[in-house]
């Protein structure tokens, strides 16, 4: 079967540096993910969320987005009580979690080395997203969780990135596009600090719900 232009093939070689790295992984973890990681949920959904990349023993194990360390945690949670989700959330892929309206990417689809992906990382994997937001026909609303995945949405929207700051609760209206909305990273250590709060991160999904529905 013939990978989509939105998904990488699982032996994707754009970028040699996670190649490696990849290749280290399959060694020191042979029974983890350790390939790109597909995004989760249908593209017929009106709300995208596009995270940074695979964490190390989150999504480069489990093989979904978010599933399997902190951030996924906070995540899908929030999206059960906002009705963009349904069953049950168990930190793994087969607990039973399916997306209802949404669907949830990342800018980078390979775990990088110390969750640190270069600028030339992200701009190349930044076609797979360009091709993701343009097989969604009904998108209506594109949610940033953090100021790389805000860069890179703009930009495979061909947007300049400059009239558009990353603001934490910020809803962009995009001429011709989609609305972008920013959030603080959902990460352990943006909740840790205090950066981003379970009721921030709500009163943000919160937000999108209320406009899909308006």
């Amino acid at each position: 079967m013939k990978t989509p232009p939105h998904e990488p093939a699982a032996a994707c070689g754009d970028c040699p540096r996670l190649v490696t790295f990849r290749r280290a992984n399959r060694r020191a973890f042979p029974d983890f993910h350790n390939a790109p990681v597909a995004a989760f949920g249908a593209l017929d959904a009106r709300l995208l969320i596009v995270g940074l990349a695979p964490g190390l023993k989150g999504a480069n194990r489990t093989g979904r987005p978010f599933t399997g360390d902190h951030a996924g945690d906070l995540l899908y949670p929030t999206l059960l009580a906002h009705g963009f989700a349904a069953g049950s959330f168990g930190r793994q892929a087969s607990d039973g979690l399916r997306l209802i309206d949404c669907r949830v990417t990342n800018a980078v689809r390979c775990v990088p080395p110390g969750n640190k992906p270069t600028g030339n990382e992200i701009a190349t994997c930044r076609g797979f997203l360009r091709a993701e937001i343009r097989a969604m026909p009904r998108l209506g609303m594109v949610l940033a969780l953090g100021l790389v995945a805000h860069r890179s949405v703009l930009k495979a929207m061909g947007a300049t990135p400059s009239p558009w700051p990353f603001r934490h609760g910020a809803l962009h209206h995009l001429p011709g596009g989609p609305i972008l909305a920013d959030s603080y990273h959902c990460s352990r250590y943006n909740t840790n600090t205090g950066r981003l709060t379970p009721a921030m991160f709500a009163d943000v999904i919160a937000s999108l719900r209320r406009a899909l529905d308006g």
